[in-house]
């Protein structure tokens, strides 16, 4: 009598090797573009309110230049969620291929743009590419790592997450500086084909499932109703008020939208987007928390090198070097916490995190129009780097760490449409109340125009008018990190029910299922 042995599922050293460092390199470099690529156009938005202007001496309004920004964010919102099904139809390799090339292409296609209405749409192309790189680079990183070592695969892809937005502004701001605006997007191209060429070399093919249907009526009611709704929340600043016609109209139709594909996606076999994920206690759980998180964090911290340039009356290069010490502070933890989150429960990590950010948002309220840079703001800004680093990628972890390898695509899908979302609400609502709040004062406004051009000083009512007004200014920055540093201390709640205690992960499930026995 013998007993065949069970199919045995893949081996996964337990230490970081060579072909996985091999692969780690492909996703991050891809990482790097996009991440970059965000943070170097917002700080040449003012460029292409000049050089894109109908004559010389006039500007474009700032609300038009945005959409630079808005056309970026609503590609992504639109292809994120045909990530997954795409990456199981064609294979994560060929795919993320493919997404180097429509984003390195997009970003060639801007350089060349001759109005603002072209660089909008070619950035539309970008966005394509780029909506892609980010939750395919998680899905190849996750099943070349396997569950035991995830938590340090996870953490070198976070190096970029974390440090695009501190050097991104330094970066695009030397560029424009020493060469010109074209270069912010000139400088993808080499970098799109070196990604390409490695990724052909290093990725291994994949084994494509194309069995699964499309579901077209779920792409129909998710791609165009994200879409909408978050042009209904971009739109919240440029307008001051929700009740505004620009943000309700597609603000309610993108809600009814999402409302109908939420109760729709529960029927076909396989969905556009599986909400049945969520029937995970672990990612649930990890989701939400990530939701505050990254809600607090892109809107909160967006504010501080406003703080700088507004209040302080630093250029940008010098404002984007002050925060540095945040990317230095999660180059300390996020390693740390990667390695931790492979041995022990997310549950008694992330909290501290959340802690040291909360901390250092609350210490943000008491900024001022003279607030010591390095007995105050670089101290702080290193603590809550602390946090960040010992925050994002462990939850991203957790989340995926107990799906099944099949699962990881749409997992990864769930996550970056999460961050994609409350990123979007969290820099709505936050610029809302810090706009609201400056409005507020009647010098606040005249005060920061007179810091920038001392020759309106008078206009304002002298010395003393200004410097009233640019203190009421810093209150108003002051209110508003309190909004952000109370969302961070509501996602404290969800983060205390993160699994505290070790639990088995189901990563290799789908691909150890034993044989029959046959007796002899």
């Amino acid at each position: 009598m013998s007993t065949p042995a069970a199919a045995a599922p893949p081996a996964y050293p337990d230490k970081i090797d060579g072909p996985v460092l091999k692969i780690a390199g492909v996703v991050v470099l891809g990482a790097i573009m996009s991440i970059l690529d965000i943070t170097v156009v917002n700080i040449a938005l003012p460029t292409f309110q000049t050089v894109f202007a109908e004559s010389p001496g006039k500007a474009l309004a700032y609300s038009a230049v945005a959409w630079t920004v808005t056309a970026y964010t609503l590609a992504l919102a639109t292809v994120i969620p045909l990530t997954g099904w795409a990456a199981d139809r064609f294979g994560t390799k060929r795919l993320y291929m493919l997404a180097v090339v429509l984003f390195t292409s997009g970003s060639a296609l801007c350089a060349t743009a001759g109005s603002i209405e072209m660089l909008i749409g070619f950035r539309v192309v970008q966005g394509l590419g780029g909506g892609m790189l980010m939750p395919l680079g998680m899905t190849i990183m996750t099943r070349a790592a396997g569950p035991a070592r995830m938590g340090r695969l996870m953490a070198i892809l976070g190096v970029p997450m974390l440090l695009g937005p501190i050097f991104g502004p330094i970066l695009g701001g030397w560029l424009i500086e020493v060469a010109s605006w074209h270069w912010i997007f000139l400088i993808n191209v080499p970098i799109g084909v070196v990604a390409v060429l490695y990724a052909w070399w290093a990725l291994p093919s994949d084994a494509p499932e194309p069995s699964e249907s499309f579901d077209f009526i779920g792409m129909l009611l998710m791609s165009p109703g994200l879409a909408l709704f978050l042009y209904g929340i971009s739109s919240i600043p440029g307008e001051g008020t929700v009740l505004s016609k620009k943000v309700l109209v597609p603000l309610v139709i993108g809600l009814v939208m999402l409302a109908g594909f939420v109760v729709y996606s529960f029927r076909p076999k396989h969905p556009l987007l599986d909400l049945r994920l969520f029937r995970n206690r672990r990612l649930s759980t990890a989701t939400i928390t990530m939701f505050l998180f990254a809600a607090a964090f892109f809107g909160g911290l967006l504010l501080v090198p406003t703080y700088y340039q507004q209040v302080r009356g630093l250029d940008t290069l010098h404002a984007a070097f002050l925060m540095v010490p945040q990317g230095l502070g999660a180059m300390v933890t996020m390693p740390i916490a990667g390695a931790l989150t492979d041995r022990i429960p997310v549950g008694r990590i992330v909290p501290f995190g959340l802690l040291l950010m909360t901390g250092g948002m609350f210490a943000l309220t008491q900024v001022g129009t003279d607030t010591s840079y390095w007995g105050f703001m670089i101290p702080v800004l290193f603590v809550m780097g602390l946090g960040m680093g010992g925050t994002m990628m462990p939850l991203m972890t957790s989340a995926l760490k107990t799906l099944q390898s099949h699962q990881v695509a749409r997992g990864s899908t769930l996550l970056n449409i999460t961050q994609q979302i409350a990123s979007s609400v969290g820099v709505a609502v936050i610029s809302v109340v810090f706009t609201n709040y400056l409005s507020a004062s009647a010098l606040a406004g005249p005060a920061i125009a007179a810091t920038h051009n001392p020759a309106l000083v008078n206009s304002v009512g002298g010395v003393a008018a200004v410097q009233k007004g640019l203190t009421e200014a810093a209150d108003a920055f002051g209110s508003t990190f309190l909004v952000a540093a109370v969302l961070l201390a509501l996602a404290l709640i969800p983060a205390a029910f993160l699994p505290r205690k070790h639990e088995e992960s189901h990563f290799l499930d789908d691909q150890s299922k034993a044989a029959p026995a046959i007796v002899h």
